[in-house]
């Protein structure tokens, strides 16, 4: 036996020197070939626009994803004849026409979701414009860079539209870093026409133990605001000193560190319920040996049924570090409070029964915890409220702690009370200055409101001590804004003078008379007015809204109608008013837990982290998507008795 190598590639021709059988010997060479070259990746680009499926006697054809055309795959691997195809294709002809298919896409951000404002216009598959919505959710909706990869994600959006290509985790995370950039100039150049603006920051942890911090704006901050660790005041002490050295520390610091209410609130409920932590166990443990078994829930519902009590209310388990899922638990139980004591007498292994003093003081806690919740969701809103709003609302939750520790009240409900108020007047002293000065500027209060609230809270002197350290800190604050109003009007009448010299001809137009009048004009300026903007507006009665509705007053809104009565004052106003004084959404106020970085982020470099981090913030600020303030399936299971 011999063998013969032909010139043609990848073929060897095996010769039988006996028999001359040469044939087979090429065919079972060819198959191997062909195995082989089947066995190869499909790297050309035609594939992503044809599906290879199995016909008869087990051969792969590729079917055109426009027409279902089936074309044979040639063994040597050319993809000719599907190029051929796809340029005479009439299906994938139409698509790519100037005569597009018609669709509705949404306006932008206000109509995100499906609304009805949405417009009909043409479309074309925009490769470019799907990477940047796929960057979009993956930075918004937190998933993992490896989600792209999937199989049946990848065959979803195929699905879809057969001429999407898969893109890698490499791709996506250079995209997303695109859009970082993008949106992080958009700020920047927002912030170029900004005097000052206030800060809120929130620490995230990261099992990588490595730190993230926004990049370099401290040369335009007035305040910050921060929740209430030991560390963030540190952090707040060094800062203050490094601005008072650079001269930009703005309102003479007595004011750069505004502390977070919610964080206040949510550490006040804490202590609280540890009051009476031994009633709560025992309702959570009622509610979770109910969930345990579907006949429990069922026994259980039949006598809610037999004493008729409302079927739509059903039992909540609550997470221990959200104490609003725990008030939640409690209001929910006691609607059944008379259900579980019949339960107890059919489930011999129910040990947890709440005694009737217990309920008693669950109702109490339940009473008493609506202030908070109410207070927390006003505070932490997803549209962050102006600081007028919160004198108010600080106020109700004092004169409840001071009516709750009285001595007519039940001996574990001042006990509550008492704990609750320790943490009250440990931290509302640095927040009331900045609170008290927002309501001044709400024209439906000014100084009345101030007045009357501390009234309430303290003892005459102590009140009538702070009423006077809010009037001479408006009074000082108005001073500086005066002595800046000033540098900027010298600033403006220098250039304006420069201007007028280099244009010799400038003046020409104007006469005699208009010259002679703007230098009486600025003459006028000069004088010195015997009360000033803040005292005219303290002395004007107070707005009342048209109707005596203010459901939808803006305080904001006022003053800039009013800016041309007080031009000073409503800068004053403006930049108080919008200091936030939380740092957080509800829904994360209501959690006693860290923010953490999941496996998926904390696996990631910290400049990519921050970029994920800020722009996921950026994007749902523009198009109004936020967390659901209510309580997450995840967190709280609800069991109704429909």
């Amino acid at each position: 036996m011999s063998k013969k190598v032909d010139s043609s590639p990848q073929k060897i021709v095996i010769e039988d020197e006996v028999n001359g059988d040469t044939q087979n010997a090429e065919i079972r060479g060819g198959e191997q070939d062909a195995l082989k070259r089947k066995d190869r990746k499909r790297k050309s680009k035609v594939w992503s626009e044809f599906t290879v499926i199995k016909v008869d006697n087990g051969r792969e054809k590729a079917k055109c994803n426009y027409c279902s055309t089936l074309i044979a795959i040639n063994s040597q691997g050319s993809t000719t004849q599907f190029h051929r195809h796809l340029e005479s294709c009439p299906v994938r002809l139409a698509a790519n026409k100037s005569q597009r298919l018609l669709c509705t896409q949404p306006l932008g951000p206000t109509d995100f979701g499906g609304g009805s404002g949405g417009t009909i216009t043409t479309y074309k598959y925009d490769k470019e414009k799907v990477r940047e919505c796929l960057a979009k959710m993956v930075i918004v909706h937190e998933y993992p860079f490896r989600m792209l990869e999937h199989e049946f994600f990848v065959t979803f959006c195929k699905t879809l539209n057969p001429r999407f290509d898969k893109m890698s985790r490499v791709t996506l995370r250079s995209d997303c870093m695109k859009l970082y950039d993008v949106e992080r100039n958009k700020l920047r150049v927002i912030f170029e026409g900004v005097e000052r603006f206030s800060l809120t920051a929130d620490l995230w942890t990261s099992n990588q133990n490595i730190g993230y911090l926004y990049w370099g704006i401290e040369n335009k901050i007035s305040t910050i605001t921060l929740d209430n660790a030991s560390s963030n005041d540190a952090a707040v002490r060094n800062l203050k000193d490094n601005f008072s050295i650079n001269g930009k520390l703005y309102f003479g610091g007595r004011i750069f560190h505004v502390r977070c209410c919610a964080h206040v609130l949510n550490l006040m409920v804490q202590d609280g319920l540890h009051q009476i932590r031994s009633v709560i166990e025992n309702i959570r443990e009622s509610v979770k040996y109910l969930k345990m078994s579907p006949s429990r829930l069922h026994r259980f519902s039949e006598i809610v049924k037999q004493l008729q009590l409302p079927t739509s209310k059903g039992l909540i388990l609550d997470v221990p570090t959200r104490w609003n899922s725990t008030y939640a638990m409690l209001e929910s139980a006691l609607v059944f409070r008379d259900v579980f004591p019949r339960y107890k007498e059919r489930d011999p292994y129910y040990q947890w029964l709440p005694s009737l003093e217990d309920w008693d003081m669950a109702l109490e806690v339940c009473k008493f915890l609506e202030a908070f919740s109410d207070a927390t969701h006003i505070f932490s809103g997803v549209n962050y409220p102006t600081s007028n709003l919160f004198l108010p609302e600080v106020w109700k939750i004092r004169q409840i702690l001071n009516e709750k520790s009285g001595n007519d009240n039940k001996v574990y409900v001042q006990k509550l009370a008492l704990r609750m108020r320790e943490k009250f007047d440990k931290y509302w002293g640095d927040c009331n200055l900045l609170m008290a000065m927002g309501a001044v500027f709400d024209p439906r209060y000014k100084m009345k409101l101030v007045e009357f609230c501390y009234s309430k809270i303290y003892p005459v002197s102590k009140a009538r001590e702070e009423i006077e350290l809010v009037l001479s800190s408006l009074h000082k604050l108005y001073v500086e804004y005066v002595a800046n109003c000033a540098s900027n009007s010298v600033k403006l009448n220098d250039v304006n003078s420069f201007v007028t010299n280099v244009d010799g001809g400038r003046t020409k137009g104007k006469s005699k008379g208009r010259t002679e009048f703007e230098l009486w004009a600025q003459k006028l300026d000069t004088i010195v007015p015997n009360k000033s903007e803040l005292d005219i507006y303290l002395e004007e009665g107070l707005y009342v809204c048209k109707d005596g509705v203010d459901t939808d007053f803006n305080a904001l809104d006022w003053w800039k109608a009013n800016t041309l009565k007080f031009r000073t004052l409503n800068n004053m106003a403006r930049d108080i008013l919008s200091i936030p004084i939380t740092t957080v959404a509800s829904e994360s106020a209501f959690s006693a837990g860290g923010r953490v970085l999941d496996q998926y982020r904390s696996s990631l470099k910290p400049d990519t982290v921050q970029a994920l981090v800020c722009t996921g913030d950026w994007l749902r600020s523009e198009w109004k998507i936020a967390k659901s303030i209510e309580l997450d399936d995840e967190d709280v299971q609800k069991f109704s008795f429909e």
